[in-house]
């Protein structure tokens, strides 16, 4: 009775054997076994190939490369999005700038990136002469932990009071944890081998070379240096297959481009000498059709403009909506802060004004807003600012040596102690 209320009859066992084989042949069942894949023929599904120097950013997937700096990469949630323009707002006199330029640089020859060198001010074949040596995983810690050594002041074997609001902020790494980090540590007292730079595949445009002596101008809202370098970047973009029109062609490579010096008279630009000049639009235009280069190819941009001599401040609120990152150096040469004991251990305060926007309506804002840089021997760091403390035993009282003005103003009755004394003590 049993067996032939599962089935019925013997017939009826055949029936449903021969309709249970069918269905395990036609119904793939969605749950497989975790082993290696055979090898089968690629298709549209496949992985993508990792590129060298790359990794996905654990907040939105975004593929990121390393600017060169470790300490930047942290600020900016990890590294610089591919696709993306990093703008580098100039110091006054374009010390601190450069270098993060020839970090950005020196990471790309390292990872074995193309490069593409734009400047209308230096040779980029002298650039890449200028780059910083790599720190490698042997001598890297070592190297670090020496130059610290030479600029640690006596006070610092002593425990400091610090506010209590510097107590729980995270601590930055400023040097080196581990050797599987995401970038490189270089060593700004040594060049890099010329073995690397002569490996490495770079293009160079340098503008006193591109320009004709026969100029012909024409009816355009672009000046001249800026047309020619859209077009060379355009030209680099296609031909070298960044853009994915040929996938098959070669592995997939990253495109570093960098820029010095834009916006200034070196360019033809003239947005640096009057407030009103003729060409207002011309940088804002061209920022706007490189992002769209950059938008449809795998490369990342990093652009230094000296924006404290724009005169127009509109333009400069422009160009920061026209970047995807906005960083800016005020180096503390020529101002009262040089000369401040307070920022006696710091050459400059570095400003994250703007982070991308990625897959969002708004740009995120970095929580962090106390930050110097210090140029060392081998080394450009980048610390939180960190105060003296006014309950500190080193900063005066101003109380101790000037009466209060407010004990001035309480009334002949609430001013004066038994001592004598014409302020309050609390």
């Amino acid at each position: 009775m049993a067996a032939a209320a599962t089935c019925g009859t013997s017939a009826g066992n055949k029936g449903c054997t021969a309709a249970a084989a069918a269905a395990g042949k036609n119904n793939v069942t969605s749950f497989q076994r975790k082993g290696p894949r055979a090898s089968v023929p690629d298709s549209g599904c496949a992985r993508l190939v990792s590129i060298a120097g790359t990794r996905p950013s654990m907040r939105n997937g975004q593929l990121l490369v390393s600017t060169g700096l470790p300490a930047l990469d942290q600020l900016l949630g990890g590294g610089l999005a591919v696709g993306t323009v990093l703008l580098i707002e100039e110091d006054k006199y374009n010390i601190y700038s450069s270098l993060l330029f020839k970090y950005f640089l020196a990471e790309g020859v390292i990872n074995g990136h193309t490069l593409l060198v734009a400047s209308a001010k230096e040779d980029p074949a002298d650039i890449l002469q200028e780059l910083p040596a790599p720190l490698l995983d042997d001598n890297c810690k070592k190297d670090f932990d020496e130059d610290v050594g030479n600029h640690k002041t006596p006070e610092s074997n002593i425990k400091m009071k610090i506010a209590w609001r510097y107590q729980l902020l995270p601590k930055m790494e400023p040097g080196p944890v581990s050797s599987l980090r995401f970038g490189h540590y270089y060593d700004l007292s040594k060049r890099m081998p010329q073995e690397l730079i002569e490996t490495s595949k770079w293009h160079g445009f340098f503008f006193p070379e591109k320009l004709s002596p026969t100029l012909n101008i024409e009816p355009c809202s672009l000046t001249h240096g800026y047309i020619k370098l859209l077009q060379f970047i355009q030209n680099v973009i296609y031909e070298e297959g960044f853009d994915g029109s040929n996938p098959q062609k070669k592995q997939k490579n990253i495109l570093r481009i960098g820029i010095q010096n834009l916006g200034s008279p070196l360019w033809g630009d003239d947005i640096c000498c009057t407030e009103n000049c003729d060409n207002s639009h011309s940088l804002t235009k061209f920022l706007y059709v490189l992002r769209g280069l950059l938008r449809t190819s795998l490369s990342a941009c990093i652009i230094t403009m000296p924006t404290h001599l724009i005169q127009n401040k509109a333009i400069i609120a422009r160009v920061t909506n026209l970047s995807d990152t906005v960083v800016g150096l005020e180096s503390f040469i020529g101002s009262e802060r040089e000369t401040n004991p307070l920022y006696k251990d710091y050459h400059g305060l570095i400003h994250i004004r703007q982070i991308p926007r990625l897959n969002n309506l708004i740009y995120d804002v970095s929580d962090v807003k106390d930050l110097a840089f210090k140029l060392k021997r081998k080394l450009f760091t980048i610390e939180r600012l960190h105060l003296p403390p006014d309950l500190s035993d080193t900063v005066s009282r101003s109380s101790k040596q000037i009466p209060a003005a407010s004990s001035r103003l309480l009334g002949p009755d609430c001013g004066v102690m038994a001592g004598g004394r014409k302020h309050l003590d609390f």
